[in-house]
């Protein structure tokens, strides 16, 4: 069992970003309580509540989508539900997704064998250690730009090619994890060309593959919390991507932040959030800025957190679906069209990449990057 001293900032610090015992590291440690370094304010705290007034909200985030049904008597009504899923909650969950369920088990699975490894095994992944730039471990998300961290662990993988991933990736989740990127694309380009055709858009096949050329997974790792109430799992924040899908297990903890105006949140109002709850055999599905900048703000990158819990370790395997860093994002010039002008000016991916890793997660700060009106101010 490792020494921890936690009254001292600095050496938890380096424990756990540095030294790469991580989170699961300290709770090994045997700590009884939270240390100062990982309470968080109380309104980044997430208070557990699983339904909103709104019932459409319920119903985008609990009943699942069955996309065996598109092409069928029931399409129409199958790209309605997604096409309203994205434009107002911007999150859904899908079955029959065409991923095997054996594979789609595998992975938390997979998940916990990493984590469980030794730290110095794991440490051989921290930045400036790891083999290759396409792999990474931490913890937290920008520990050393954050003033409380997040109680997570987390791995970081890059799909290139399988020869990369082989020669490259944890031996004890490669396997799991490259299927599951390669299995998803099918699925993954079938939503995405169904939102885009919504919009009235026509777009090249060749468009289409460079929007979700980049192809990212991570491994999330949340260990058991002694004070689950004072912590987050993961801050406020939205993805950047063009989608993001998600295998999570069954403990549940992922919660979205629920807008009934477009994002905006009148003074003094309470936020509401709802939560993804875990569905046998479902994956969740949720709108990246870059989709809601293409979409010239019709679809919605919504605003996520993870709550910690004090029953046991939760896992879960995001794939990060993004255009290529060398493609141009921006509205579509149908849409600008049509709209009357731009809400966001055209930046590339590989900008808007780079800003969004740059800084602590902050809510929806990352879109500002690319808000026209932003820019024309000051």
């Amino acid at each position: 069992m490792a020494e921890v001293g936690i009254t001292d900032a600095n050496s938890l610090f380096d424990f756990v970003a540095k030294k790469g015992y991580g989170i699961k590291g300290l709770v090994d440690s045997g700590i009884v309580e939270v240390p100062p370094l990982y309470i968080q304010p109380p309104y980044e705290r997430v208070t557990k509540k699983i339904s909103h007034p709104n019932t459409n909200f319920n119903h985008h985030a609990s009943v699942p989508i069955d996309l065996s049904k598109l092409d069928g008597p029931d399409n129409d009504k199958v790209v309605e539900a997604i096409v309203r899923a994205a434009e107002t909650l911007g999150f859904f969950q899908v079955t029959n997704h065409g991923i095997d369920l054996d594979l789609l088990d595998s992975l938390p699975e997979a998940a916990h064998r990493f984590f469980e490894q030794p730290a110095e095994v794991k440490a051989g992944f921290l930045k400036g250690v790891s083999p290759t730039p396409l792999v990474k471990y931490a913890t937290s998300f920008a520990p050393e730009k954050e003033k409380f961290l997040q109680w997570r662990d987390y791995i970081n993988m890059t799909y290139t090619n399988d020869a990369d991933a082989e020669k490259y990736w944890p031996d004890v989740c490669k396997r799991e994890l490259v299927e599951y990127i390669k299995s998803s694309h099918k699925m993954v380009l079938q939503l995405f060309k169904i939102l885009i055709e919504n919009l009235g858009v026509t777009m090249e096949e060749s468009k289409f593959e460079s929007l979700i050329g980049t192809k990212v997974v991570n491994m999330n790792y949340y260990p058991a919390c002694p004070n689950p109430e004072v912590t987050i799992g993961v801050k406020r924040h939205s993805d950047i991507g063009i989608l993001t899908v998600l295998a999570q297990d069954d403990i549940g903890g992922l919660y979205v932040k629920v807008s009934d105006d477009d994002d905006t949140q009148e003074e003094g109002k309470k936020e509401e959030w709802i939560e993804i709850p875990p569905i046998p055999s479902a994956l969740v599905v949720n709108i990246g800025d870059s989709l809601q900048i293409l979409s010239n703000g019709r679809y919605k990158s919504p605003e996520h957190k993870v709550r910690t819990t004090n029953e046991k370790a939760r896992v879960s395997i995001p794939h990060f679906v993004a255009p290529r860093p060398s493609q141009k994002i921006g509205p579509l010039p149908q849409l600008v069209k049509h709209d009357g002008g731009a809400l966001y000016r055209e930046v590339l991916y590989e900008n808007y990449m780079k800003n969004f890793f740059s800084q602590a997660h902050e809510g929806k700060n990352a879109l500002e990057f690319a808000e026209i009106n932003r820019h024309n101010q000051g």
